[in-house]
Formats: C-alpha cells, sequence, structure tokens
C-alpha cells in the first residue's frame, strides 16, 4: 500500500480507468455478439444496424485505447464480409 499522497491518488485513478476499460469492453463484447447472432438468424435488416453499432463501438474502443485500431480495422473488415457474405 503507498504511503505517499501522489502515489495513493494514483491507485485510486487507475481504479476507476480499470472500471471504465471493463466498462467499454464489455459493452464492446454484447455488440459484437448481437451482429454475430443476426448474421446467424439471417436478418439482414437487423444485421446491418447490428453492424453500425459495432462498429462504432469498435472505433471508440480503439479511440480510447482499449483496444488497438488495427484490431478494430480488422474486425470491421472481417464483419463486413461476413455481412456481404449473407445478401
Amino acid at each position: 500500500m503507498p504511503n505517499i499522497k501522489s502515489a495513493k491518488k494514483r491507485v485510486k485513478v487507475i481504479e476507476t480507468k480499470t472500471m471504465r476499460n471493463k466498462i467499454e469492453k464489455t459493452i464492446l463484447k454484447t455488440a459484437i455478439k448481437k451482429f454475430e447472432a443476426a448474421l446467424a438468424n439471417g436478418d439482414k435488416a437487423t444485421a446491418q444496424e447490428a453492424f453500425k453499432y459495432a462498429c462504432k463501438k469498435l472505433d471508440q474502443a480503439a479511440a480510447h485505447g482499449i483496444i488497438s485500431k488495427n484490431k478494430a480495422a480488422r474486425k470491421t473488415s472481417r464483419f463486413q464480409f461476413k455481412l456481404n457474405k449473407l445478401a
């Protein structure tokens, strides 16, 4: 446990940021699962909406540094490919 005041503050800040990152990751995973479920059902309209939402969340996660920009781009590309295959 830190004794210095600034070190104590850093521990609190890191806990807050860790919680925020976990929340964002959970939201991202849920969006991806909804998109994949829409693909599995074969409903193109729902899949299109879920794709837009998932891509938005991927880009936001990449912008906040939760995932890398290359990973976000790769997942978006793969999702687009799957969506095009559905049509």
